[in-house]
């Protein structure tokens, strides 16, 4: 994988932010493989098409590029707030490559794929609406926020310049696709509450009683749940059922 830009690609564009787009969009069409399926390249859909930026021919699945200088930092600014939450609920959200670069130095520096089983509403942020003033007066986007989303789900195709090794990538992506047979957006979510909070205790193996020392965390987000520790238990299940983690009796989990 060559993380340098084709700078012949935007050489008829003078505006920065036009470039950049040339120059992200012409790299990723060159270099980027299906971290689905593993097909060598992916290829562009038609400008301004709804779904997507890119797709893969072979698997069919779909892509959307957010490419920034430097870091994205704990969240992404993406489209309409209310249509991405459409999209939530119908199972249409492409997932999502986050590139970063070095303009002066013409080259990539960091690119996830966040796949589209970890996209939940919990992590869609409520911009505030244009002020009446402005061209699109009311319209309202949404954020991204990356930093609620489980390491699982930022698959590195590349890492401060390195790219990752494709049975690497391909190994990550396949680790959690079992979320997708999970269709209900908030069983999904308490999946991947549970999921967030596994790492935070920042060791491959735990405990029941380690888990259970987010219930208040829990209760906050979901305010409505009177049965925390239930529902932790009932997602430590689906976990280990799908190969996620593995059960070694007396309330002892490992992450596998």
């Amino acid at each position: 994988m060559d993380l340098g830009f084709n700078l012949r690609a935007a050489s008829s564009y003078s505006s920065p932010a036009q470039r950049a787009r040339v120059l992200t969009e012409s790299w990723v069409e060159s270099e980027i493989y299906c971290p689905n399926c593993g097909r060598a390249s992916i290829e562009r859909y038609p400008n301004n098409t709804p779904v997507g930026d890119f797709f893969c021919p072979k698997c069919r699945e779909q892509f959307e590029l957010k490419a920034k200088q430097d870091s994205f930092g704990r969240k992404i600014v993406d489209g309409e707030y209310h249509t991405m939450l459409r999209r939530l609920r119908s199972n249409e959200v492409p997932n999502l490559f986050a590139l970063t670069y070095d303009m002066q130095r013409g080259s990539v520096l960091d690119m996830v794929v966040i796949p589209s089983q970890f996209f939940v509403p919990a992590i869609i942020e409520r911009r505030k609406p244009l002020a009446l003033t402005a061209r699109r007066a009311g319209w309202m986007g949404c954020n991204i926020l990356i930093s609620e989303i489980p390491k699982a789900g930022r698959v590195n195709l590349v890492t401060k310049g390195i790219p990752n090794s494709k049975p690497q990538v391909l190994s990550a992506w396949r680790r959690t696709l079992f979320l997708r047979d999970q269709t209900h957006l908030e069983m999904r979510g308490w999946a991947l509450d549970v999921m967030r909070y596994i790492e935070k205790l920042k060791s491959s193996e735990f405990t029941l009683a380690d888990i259970y020392r987010f219930e208040q965390e829990l209760q906050k987000i979901r305010p409505n749940n009177r049965h925390i520790k239930a529902k932790i238990r009932q997602q430590l299940q689906v976990l280990r059922d799908a190969g996620y983690l593995e059960f070694q009796g007396r309330g002892n989990y490992r992450v596998v």
